[in-house]
């Protein structure tokens, strides 16, 4: 794997290596790369491509989505500066990831976290019926449900994702990574701003719970299975149920670190 690039084409020039190498190693994919990445001329026509063909329903076919899509990268070109630092986040935080394209191609965190950003978009335009279909669309296909209202920054790892849940006034900062099961949500049937506010360079481990409009300060580190009810300083590190300060963050970085154990 190169080291991270920092330029959408230079990303994309590695994503079209990657495929090249990989459509001639095994033949029966052949004909996948191509249709997913090597038959495009840009990674907004590759994310938009893939990304609609496993949106695509009935009700909204994958060509309508991907009109949308393309709509969106045009209008906003942060989406496509955000989701290169979403891949770059994943290979060097993630072992298993090795190649530029694997996150776009087989992580469904991924998936899902560039899906909930045309969701987005829409939101921010008062397209909401379609906003909301989409966000429903994206829970049914990979299992992760954001509201298309909440705030997500850039540099997101979101490792296997089944089950994270992320409510409507949640905040999450830059280089934020979180695992499987995670809920950021409220803590009552109160309307307004009732979620979570995460800072930058966060851990939050397997299962664990913030509930309610708190504040998780920067570069904190929250334990697997923690319910979090209390705001939570930052560079510190929280364990249980509920979850209480158990020491300081060893590392500056926990979020880039991913060392899930706990700090004392």
């Amino acid at each position: 794997m190169s080291q991270p690039a920092q330029q959408p084409e230079l990303i994309w020039q590695g994503i079209r290596l990657e495929a090249q190498e990989l459509a001639e190693r095994e033949p029966a994919l052949a004909s996948f790369y191509h249709a997913s990445i090597l038959n495009h001329q840009s990674l907004a026509d590759t994310v938009s491509y893939h990304l609609a063909s496993l949106l695509d329903s009935q009700a909204l076919p994958a060509m309508s989505l991907r009109e949308v899509f393309s709509q969106a990268m045009q209008a906003d070109p942060s989406i496509e500066l955000s989701l290169c630092r979403d891949i770059e986040a994943y290979c060097e935080r993630d072992p298993a990831c090795n190649q530029y394209l694997m996150p776009l191609l087989y992580f469904k965190g991924f998936q899902a976290l560039q899906s909930y950003r045309f969701a987005h978009w829409l939101w921010q335009r008062e397209r909401r019926c379609l906003a909301l279909y989409l966000q429903n669309r994206i829970s049914q296909t990979f299992g992760v449900d954001i509201h298309p209202a909440a705030k997500i920054g850039c540099g997101i790892m979101i490792d296997h994702a089944t089950g994270v849940v992320i409510g409507e006034t949640a905040v999450v900062g830059d280089e934020v990574s979180m695992l499987h099961a995670v809920s950021l949500g409220g803590s009552g049937n109160t309307k307004g701003d009732r979620h979570p506010k995460v800072g930058r360079g966060v851990l939050i481990s397997a299962g664990a719970k913030i509930l309610g409009n708190i504040t998780i300060g920067d570069y904190a580190k929250i334990g697997a299975g923690s319910v979090v009810l209390d705001s939570v300083p930052a560079h510190s590190t929280v364990v249980g149920v509920p979850a209480k300060v158990v020491g300081r963050a060893r590392s500056s970085t926990p979020a880039r670190d991913m060392n899930h154990s706990i700090d004392d």
